[in-house]
């Protein structure tokens, strides 16, 4: 019974499910009035699910709304729209709007929606004291009440006949801000307003602006007052008396100042007046001003004041600028127009100027030392007045210059510049040096005690001495050096190494070693190297030539090898030969021994080998030789041999054999080869044979 309620139950949940079946097209935003919205004014954002059903059933809408990503409004509706409606709206409305819908586990959302708000609310703005001093500060706070950060604040201080200040803050996580305003000299009444802004989108939107605010000033002191005694008709040597002075409403930190050119000539602090005099002087003509101070507040006052000339500055002449020691030098002091004055001459120093005499006229025997500059002094009814300073030179004689190289030795390396010095030992400075190179003047230098003077143009075959001469202001004139020969130094070209014999030499001969440069300055400096591993110095010399000759005697095979040589003079460059190559080989007897050596041992080998041979070649040839003898003989002597073989009375036995012994003897004895040589061995048998049977026939 439970199993077929239990099928029943799941039969009908099928077809319930069935039946509720759903899907959202689309879910949309909405907003009235419209995207655009003033504020103050009401403002609905509508959301709205389009469902398609299966068929009719009660679905439930769960409705959440956000703004910039924030969640604002959230709904559970059995109808597919809702509403959020904001009844007031304010700036901080602004954004984008965006909903979502959840109905029977599925969930959708509506595309982004952005409403703006225009208008901000209008900014308050507050002041700490409506009533202020000068030198203080208007301390303001601006507010946007409602308003969301951030923000940008503008504070406007506009004053009376005055162009409006204004400041800017932007803040950035508050709806407020503060500013402080200076007062400054001559505010008096103040008004003090501000407004606010903000960006939305790509456009600035700026508020109304606040409540305008009242602030009164008022002074600490008034503006001082400036005089002078006597007020005009003021001359040199008057005494002028300054008064400066202010009513103040606190007698506390208030200073008075007396300037001129931005000099403090004087200064009270605590005090109402400030009094300050001085014997007047031309310098005294001027601007003055009077400055009072209290905390930040300040006010000045400016006078005018005009001294009069009592007598002109004093005049200072000489009776010569430029003067030989020991001569007279004569100064007189005036004044244009005006004798009656107390003068004094004196010469300037860096420590405090020497006085010399109180007189306007001064005449004195000069030295060097007395070179300077001198002045002279004026003093009428207290009043003082200098003259411009008069420069006096005073020279001693140059001596006689003396002219060296400024390398030392009085010589120069061709190609290369020639650097001389001019030195005077005495002689009052600025001296004119004069160069010469024979009787051409070259070049003018003006120093103090030295000059020098370069050549670069140095020929080969130059023999013109130098000289230099050398003055200044003294009438004694030009003095001048003794001349000063130079020597050029040729730099060596073109070495070269030569031997004799040249390539091979015979081990324990003699060679000889020639090296040369074809140019340079003599002495020469000459060495001989063998390259090895390293390089050894085989010989070296200096010569006056331009070669030298190095003999190596008794060369061994140790001597094979690479031969180079480098010569060099004063003008310190090193020029190197290129390298010749010597080999040593054996001597004649040398080799003759070593032939002896080797070949009398060959040669006795090869003979006895040879005898060997023929010896075995003769002892297997000796009955063919028999045979040929025999047949020779026939020939020769047919008829009788023929005649003999016939009757049978022959016998050749120790004939043949003694001529076969007799002809083996002859053919040994042509192995000899310091003998000349025999006919050939057919004759040499014949003629033995032939012998043979002359003597057979002399016996028979």
């Amino acid at each position: 019974m439970y199993l077929a309620l239990l099928v029943i139950f799941l039969h009908c949940s099928e077809l319930y499910a069935q039946q509720r079946v759903f899907t959202f097209n689309v879910v949309e935003i909405k907003v009235r009035p419209s995207v655009k919205v003033k504020n103050g004014a009401p403002m609905s954002i509508i959301c709205h699910a389009d469902i398609s059903k299966k068929s009719d059933f009660q679905l439930r809408h769960n409705f959440t709304i956000f703004k910039d990503g924030k969640l604002v409004f959230m709904i559970s509706s059995d109808k597919a729209e809702a509403q959020y409606g904001i009844p007031v709206t304010r700036s901080s409305d602004t954004g984008d709007y965006q909903c979502t819908v959840e109905a029977g586990g599925k969930t959708k959302s509506s595309n982004s929606l952005h409403v703006w708000v225009a208008g901000m609310t209008k900014p308050i703005l507050t002041v700490e004291k409506k009533e202020v001093l000068e030198g203080e500060f208007v301390k303001l706070r601006c507010e946007l009440p409602e308003e969301e950060p951030p923000l940008h604040f503008f504070f406007q201080k506009i004053n009376t006949n005055s162009t409006p200040k204004q400041k800017h803050v932007i803040e950035p996580h508050r709806n407020f801000s503060t500013m402080e305003f200076p007062v400054e000299e001559g505010d008096n009444i103040l008004h003090f307003d501000c407004f606010g802004g903000r960006h939305v989108k790509l456009e600035f939107e700026n508020s109304e602006p606040s409540n305008r605010i009242l602030v009164t000033v008022k002074e600490p002191f008034i503006k001082p007052t400036l005089n002078a005694k006597p007020s005009s008709n003021i001359t040199e040597g008057d005494r002028i008396q300054f008064e400066c002075s202010t009513v103040v409403a606190r007698m506390h930190n208030i200073e008075i100042m007396l300037q001129k050119n931005k000099t403090i000539l004087s200064s009270v602090q605590d005090e109402k007046i400030l009094k300050y005099s001085t014997v007047a002087t031309l310098e005294d003509s001027g601007e003055y001003l009077c400055k009072v101070e209290q905390g930040r507040a300040s006010k000045t006052s400016k006078l005018n004041v005009v001294v009069a000339e009592l007598f002109p500055k004093p005049v200072l002449t000489a009776s010569a600028v430029k003067l030989d020691e020991n001569k007279e030098l004569t100064l007189n002091c005036s004044i244009s127009g005006f004798r009656k004055a107390n003068f004094s001459i004196l010469r300037k120093n860096s420590n405090g100027d020497i006085w010399l005499k109180n007189s306007r006229n001064l005449t004195m025997r000069v030295h060097v030392n007395d070179t300077g500059s001198y002045i002279c002094k004026a003093e009428v009814k207290g009043i003082v007045k200098e003259s411009k300073p008069v420069k006096i030179n005073i020279y001693a004689p140059v001596s006689k210059p003396t002219l060296s190289v400024v390398s030392g030795l009085p010589e120069v390396v061709l190609g290369k510049p020639l650097q001389l010095i001019c030195h005077s030992v005495m002689g009052t400075p600025p001296i004119t040096f004069t160069f010469y190179k024979g009787n051409e003047f070259k070049n003018i230098v003006v120093n103090d005690t030295y000059a020098v003077f370069v050549d670069d143009n140095i020929g080969q075959n130059d023999k013109e001495g130098y000289k230099c001469g050398a003055r200044n202001n003294h009438s004694s004139g030009m003095k001048t050096s003794n001349i000063l020969n130079i020597t050029v130094i040729v730099p060596i070209r073109n070495a070269s190494l030569g031997s004799n014999p040249y390539g091979q030499v015979e081990d324990g001969s003699e060679t000889a070693f020639l090296c040369s440069v074809k140019e340079g300055s003599w002495p020469i400096h000459f060495k001989i190297f063998k390259k090895t591993d390293h390089e050894v110095l085989l010989f070296e010399k200096s010569e006056n030539a331009d070669r030298i000759l190095w003999r190596k005697e008794a060369m061994n095979r140790q001597d094979t090898g690479t031969y180079y040589c480098i010569a060099s003079n004063r003008a310190n460059v090193d020029v190197k030969s290129h390298p010749i190559t010597i080999s040593v080989v054996l001597a004649a007897w040398q080799k003759g021994v070593i032939a002896a050596f080797v070949l009398i041992p060959v040669a006795g080998a090869i003979a006895l080998t040879l005898w060997w041979f023929l010896f075995k070649k003769k002892t297997a040839k000796r009955p063919s030789m028999e045979m040929s003898g025999s047949a020779l003989a026939t020939d020769l002597k047919s008829e009788k041999l023929t005649r003999q073989n016939n009757d049978g009375d022959y016998y050749s036995g120790p004939d043949l054999g003694s001529a076969e012994v007799e002809y083996t003897e002859v053919e040994v004895l042509t192995l000899d080869p310091h003998r000349a040589p025999v006919q050939k061995g057919t004759e040499t048998v014949y003629s033995e044979i032939r012998k043979a049977n002359n003597e057979n026939t002399r016996a028979s």
